[in-house]
């Protein structure tokens, strides 16, 4: 092993001095103003554990436009709504690429995936495909009985514990709900625990999702990759392994089931089967490029869902008021004797309001990751090509200028505010915009709505062991999805008179 030290420790010093060299060229060109980093290391000793956070705090010093350096990695932080706008909207086609992402390398297929792709031709295309083929409305709306059951199964299993006055594990019971809905809409089926590996689905896919979003020396010291001195590289291929194993089985079945799957209905599997072996794609489609994107809509679909409807019920918990006026509009919308339809969501403006309110908030992707393509100048500043480029959206939600009492929790600021999540008002962009916008933001908020409309509505919430709202741990877990660091544990009441 020592060698492996001395050679890494050769690499820093040459990369130190190229560092230097770079540096004095980089004094003749004006960069944004940010914080004095170390040699080498750069700004990693002024994160912690919520990264999103210490930037929001560093920009308040520093600026809207923060230059810092992470390794030999050019960064720039962008944290106002103003400032948002020229990157992503003003120089949107200069920062529409994607870093190097040691993890999608391996688990998406050499980052043929939509999420981490790298930005060209190809990832257009794909793009386009997967936004008119899998994200549509008409898509949407097929899966919508599915939806309507599996949440029945969930209020069901809940009446039961109401009945016998129990503690639920809600983050728990969301999760699997989002799991479910999510492997039906893409494979067709639910998986039992052991269907992935004999560690457990569930225990594969956090394990994976921790993977991704884990510090990788890799990603900001390009000559120490091939080291491999966190071992990530090894765990990676492992995780890609069982991932392509269990993808190739799923895919198998499907094409032996074909003429059987076209009386029943198409997942998303046979839709992109169908796609590649027609040919009309128009590109470069194999099995690879399928299993990158149904993995992508496995991972992505699956937490960030859960996440988002876990921040809502928490703060709406928290906030009786909020609750009252909330249960309110669904007694009026919907009835006491019923539960919500999809139907029911566009005339339910307040839960409009719960869910805009949370997301500005509880932001479930608090940093959005772009890379310049080009030297570029921003508001007079001079961006260099291949800068990484982090949106803070969680310090965007807490602007100031853009929001009045901004640490507050108060969903009715936008009852006369026509402010837009879906990329037009950057104030509020949960789902990114422009060109790298989340294509599934429809399927993702028809989801969240759905299923905080439906706890609400049909259930009554109260903390156990007599903890009162305001003492609820609203502590952040961060990661490729930040969602609670502690598991919402609540007893429900039903409500309605079926």
């Amino acid at each position: 092993m020592a060698w492996i030290w001395t050679t890494a420790l050769i690499v820093i010093v040459v990369l130190y001095l190229l560092q230097q060299l770079v540096s004095l060229e980089k004094k003749k060109k004006k960069l944004p103003p940010g914080p004095t980093g170390f040699p080498i290391l750069g700004h990693f000793h002024l994160l912690g554990k919520n990264p999103h956070q210490d930037l929001h705090r560093l920009a308040e010093k520093h600026g809207p436009i923060m230059y810092m350096r992470f390794g030999s990695v050019p960064t720039v932080v962008v944290s106002s709504p103003a400032a948002a706008e020229l990157f992503l909207k003003t120089h949107d086609l200069i920062f529409a690429n994607r870093p190097h992402h040691e993890a999608s390398s391996y688990l998406g297929y050499e980052q043929r995936n939509i999420v981490f792709g790298r930005y060209g031709p190809y990832w257009r295309n794909m793009r386009k495909l997967c936004t008119l083929e899998l994200l549509s409305n008409m898509k949407i709306n097929q899966f919508q009985p599915m939806r309507k059951a599996e949440l029945g199964l969930l209020v069901g299993s809940l009446k039961q514990a109401a009945e016998a006055k129990e503690v639920v594990d809600l983050s728990l019971k969301i999760a699997s709900l989002s799991a479910d809905m999510t492997c039906l809409m893409v494979f067709g089926k639910k998986f039992a625990d052991r269907d992935l590996d004999e560690k457990g689905f569930k225990e594969v896919m956090k394990e994976t999702m921790e993977e991704a979003a884990a510090f990788n020396l890799g990603d900001y010291f390009p000559y120490l990759r091939r080291l491999d001195l966190q071992g990530s590289a090894r765990r990676l291929k492992k995780l890609s392994k069982i991932f392509d194993g269990f993808l190739e089985r799923i895919i198998d079945e499907h094409v032996q089931n074909k003429l059987e799957k076209k009386q029943s209905g198409q997942d998303f599997v046979d839709t992109m089967m169908g796609i590649m072996e027609s040919g009309e794609a128009g590109f470069d489609f194999d099995r690879r490029h399928v299993k990158a994107v149904l993995l992508d809509m496995l991972l992505a679909g699956m937490d960030t869902s859960a996440a988002a409807v876990e921040w809502a019920l928490s703060e709406v918990i928290r906030h009786p008021t909020v609750t009252k006026k909330l249960q309110k509009e669904l007694e009026q919308i919907v009835g006491m004797n019923q539960m919500v339809e999809e139907s029911h969501l566009s005339s339910l403006k307040y839960l409009d309001c719960v869910i805009k309110e949370s997301m500005r908030f509880h932001p479930v992707g608090p940093l959005l990751i772009h890379e310049s393509m080009e030297d570029c100048e921003v508001d007079g500043f001079q961006i260099p090509k291949k800068s990484r480029v982090l949106v803070n959206v969680w310090a965007i939600g807490r602007d100031p200028d853009a929001w009045k009492d901004p640490d507050i929790f108060s969903p009715d600021r936008f009852l006369d505010r026509n402010v837009d999540l879906r990329g037009r008002d950057f104030q509020l962009i949960p789902f990114g915009t422009g060109r790298r916008g989340c294509p599934g933001l429809q399927l993702g908020l028809t989801m969240v709505q759905l299923m905080v409309a439906q706890l609400v509505h049909c259930f009554d919430w109260e903390l156990p062991d007599g903890l009162l709202a305001s003492e609820l741990d609203m502590s952040e877990n961060f990661g490729l999805v930040t969602a609670r660091a502690t598991h919402l544990m609540a007893i429900p009441t039903y409500r309605l008179h079926e």
